[in-house]
């Protein structure tokens, strides 16, 4: 069974108002399982679609480290947030934690995770 069936990306991708992103793909999906995997006290927060951009995700370490992908709808997200048992928070609810802006402004000049 693919990634897709697995959290539901074709469904997602079908639906939706963005008409200059891509879809979401199997790889941004394993991007954010291994991040959060791979990191200690990882949160994932879900960023709404715009007209620009699908719905994205980003998983926040508990340092502040963080990396951003597409994740289809936030249904997808929260089915890999269910089966990691990692908590998935909706950022026009809760906001970016203050850690992830701080891990940003400490690695400025380093390059990103993020794509």
């Amino acid at each position: 069974m693919g990634w897709r069936d697995r959290f539901g990306l074709r469904k997602a991708n079908r639906k939706g108002k963005t008409r200059f992103d891509r879809t979401s793909e199997d790889s941004d999906i394993k991007a954010l399982v291994e991040f959060a995997k791979s990191r200690v006290g990882v949160e994932f927060f879900v960023e709404p679609e715009t007209f620009a951009t699908r719905t994205t995700a980003v998983a926040v370490a508990t340092d502040g480290e963080w990396i951003r992908r597409r994740c289809g709808s936030p249904d997808v997200i929260r089915k890999v947030a269910k089966r990691l048992a990692t908590p998935a928070y909706d950022v026009q609810i809760v906001g970016y934690p203050q850690r992830m802006r701080d891990w940003t402004a400490r690695n400025k000049d380093r390059p990103s995770l993020d794509d």
